[in-house]
């Protein structure tokens, strides 16, 4: 299978991966108990959070502040971004989100669950 997600430019991500990463963000925040992994959909494509984040890790791009705090507040210790402004790249945010998402799966006892991305389209005939 191909990537369904767009790639990255020289360490930036395309505006539509920017978005894709933030409606990733608020499934994992809507994520309770379910066992299995959110997901996303990008352009037909059914897409597990965690791809959407593993497609963001090495993005050089400053993450906007409000998504840092929604990030920073699930940690358990305090993050403290880089020079005065306190910035944090996709990357870091990614890789830390990446950490979350395989820690709730572990809690959830859903680590050998596997979700693989499909086109929406493709399942109904």
């Amino acid at each position: 299978m191909t990537n369904a997600l767009p790639p990255l430019y020289n360490g930036h991500a395309p505006i539509t991966l920017q978005e894709l990463f933030r409606e990733a963000l608020y499934a994992f925040e809507e994520w309770d108990t379910e066992l299995t992994e959110p997901i996303v959909t990008f352009e037909g494509w059914v897409i597990p959070i965690s791809l959407v984040y593993e497609s963001m890790r090495e993005c050089d791009d400053i993450v906007p502040v409000n998504i840092v705090s929604a990030i920073t507040e699930r940690l358990s210790k305090r993050w403290e971004g880089e020079g005065p402004l306190d910035t944090m790249s996709f990357s870091t945010a990614a890789r830390i989100m990446r950490v979350l998402v395989r820690k709730r799966l572990l809690a959830n006892g859903g680590a050998e669950m596997v979700a693989v991305a499909s086109r929406a389209a493709e399942r109904n005939p």
